[in-house]
């Protein structure tokens, strides 16, 4: 009797394409990411301790693996007595929450903005340009700095700030997109058919940005963390006693140099963290989506 060898099924042309499309993907960098985001969502399960109320007579307590330190306080306490981990674990939900807030704001103005000014150019492009040089000509983090000092410190007052200091990127990039797109025989077949120009850049510019949009607010969620920490630093980011890791570094300052150093050391090992694997995720998003880079 015959002996018939199993037959083994070819891998699809869909799977082959899908395996190749995630070569090269960022597994440490999102599950760092992924990790941020389960501890932010699930902070009040996770800390043991309330991050905003201390002991004095627990000041200072080292990490549990040096001289003093203890299993009740795992990464140490604050001036103050406040659990270290605790404030680490809340720190990262106000980080992600300014962070990705703050991002979607600055896309939505700038994306908008960006359409407007390269689909109907004329006066409505220079203006829109003369006003994203001018904003571009400013530092940054002055410009933060200049407008927190204004409205006061808080949450809400952050996220708006960072949104509109850094539409501009995004403004400038979506233009050069609808420039070239509006040129595309898509739209001209839409404009030679009667669509109003509002529909033309809701059904046929907007879904053909998107990709350039996201991939910026991937690569722009690193600088606003590092903006919105800068700014609790100089006390006016996030407002005490709420932990955020750019006020837990200017809180650690003073015991730095004698001694302290996990109250400077781990909330900026926090940031290092996150920046660097959301700049390495935006990189890879960057390489595949756009066609220039894939070498369509």
């Amino acid at each position: 009797m015959a002996v018939t060898s199993p037959t083994v099924t070819p891998p699809t042309v869909a799977s082959r394409a899908s395996f190749k499309w995630l070569e090269g993907f960022p597994t440490i960098p999102v599950l760092i990411l992924l990790t941020i985001a389960f501890v932010a969502l699930f902070a009040e399960l996770l800390a043991p301790y309330d991050p905003q109320v201390g002991t004095l007579s627990l000041r200072y307590r080292p990490p549990f693996w040096q001289t003093g330190g203890s299993m009740a306080h795992l990464l140490g306490t604050d001036h103050v007595g406040r659990d270290e981990l605790s404030r680490l674990i809340f720190g990262a939900r106000v980080s992600m929450i300014v962070g990705i807030t703050a991002v979607m704001v600055a896309g939505t103005i700038g994306t908008v903005l960006g359409i407007l000014s390269g689909y109907l150019g004329g006066w409505v492009d220079q203006v829109i340009m003369r006003i994203a040089d001018a904003w571009l000509a400013l530092p940054a983090l002055t410009f933060a700095i200049f407008l927190a000092a204004i409205v006061g410190p808080s949450e809400f007052n952050i996220v708006i700030i960072l949104g509109a200091v850094y539409w501009t990127r995004y403004a400038r990039v979506i233009r050069g997109e609808v420039l070239s797109l509006k040129q595309r025989e898509f739209v001209r077949l839409a404009v030679v058919a009667g669509c109003p120009k509002h529909v033309i850049m809701w059904r046929h510019i907007l879904p053909n940005v998107i990709n350039s949009a996201v991939v910026l607010g991937t690569l722009m969620l690193g600088v606003v963390i590092v903006t919105e920490a800068a700014l609790s630093f100089l006390g006016v980011g996030v407002p005490p006693p709420k932990p955020a890791w750019g006020l837990m570094m200017s809180d650690g300052k003073q015991g730095l140099m004698v001694g302290h150093w996990w109250l400077t050391v781990l909330p900026g090992l926090c940031i290092m963290l996150m920046v660097l694997s959301a700049n390495l995720l935006g990189d890879w998003l960057r390489v595949k989506l756009d066609p220039q880079l894939r070498q369509l």
